[in-house]
This record gives C-alpha cells, sequence and structure tokens, in this order.
C-alpha cells in the first residue's frame, strides 16, 4: 500500500473516533513513520505498530500545562504492511492500531486493552 493511501487509513481510523472523545483528546498530535527504531536498551529487532508517548490524560497534573510538549501517536507503516496479507486487513489493523494508542492517551493500560480486545 503506497504511503498516502495509509496515511488516508490513519485519517479513516481517525474520523472514526466518536466526537464526544475526540473532543478530550488535548494537545496530541497523530503522525505516520515507516519504521520504529528501538531504543539502546530494547531488542534490535522490536517491531511496534503504534507508539504513545506523553502524559496520559489520567496522569496530568495542574503542572502539564506550563510548556509540557504535545503528546504523539506514531503508526508504523512498515511494520503494519508486513503483518497484513491485504487491503482489508492493513485497514483494519490501522484502526485497531490508532485506537490502542487513543486509548493509550486517556491512560488505558495494554493489559486492559487485550482484554477489550484492542490488544
Amino acid at each position: 500500500m503506497p504511503l498516502p493511501e495509509f496515511e488516508d487509513a490513519v485519517n479513516d481510523a481517525i474520523d472514526r473516533i466518536p466526537e464526544e472523545i475526540a473532543r478530550e483528546m488535548t494537545n496530541v498530535g497523530i503522525f505516520v513513520e515507516e519504521e520504529y527504531e528501538p531504543q539502546a536498551w530494547e531488542d534490535p529487532d522490536t517491531e511496534l505498530l503504534g507508539l504513545y508517548e506523553g502524559t496520559p490524560l489520567t496522569e496530568r497534573d495542574h503542572w502539564w500545562e506550563a510548556g509540557s510538549l504535545p503528546d504523539r501517536i506514531t503508526v508504523f507503516r512498515g511494520p503494519i504492511l508486513r503483518m497484513c496479507e491485504s487491503r482489508d486487513e492493513v485497514v483494519h489493523e490501522v484502526l485497531v492500531t490508532v485506537i490502542h494508542e487513543v486509548a493509550h492517551h486517556f491512560g488505558i493500560a495494554d493489559e486492559r486493552l487485550h482484554e477489550l480486545g484492542w490488544g
């Protein structure tokens, strides 16, 4: 899937976030990157489909608004394309990944997301 089509799938997934939830997403950007670059302490073969970086809404305190950088959600194109065999699978996996990372923005942990089927 070419990059513009993948980005469209990410935008479509974002558009599927219910309005009442989207309104609560403050100071967060969603980006597409080709690959995840593992940190020095991680296994060099680590592959992620998505990554949330920031301070979840449930952990923000009065200090948070004093100059904090925006939170960042990244969807990694390469790993998703490698794991999927069709366009429909890619679109589905992008949706699951976006919802998973948005849930982290709201403070929902991986364990709970797996229980809910968004793991």
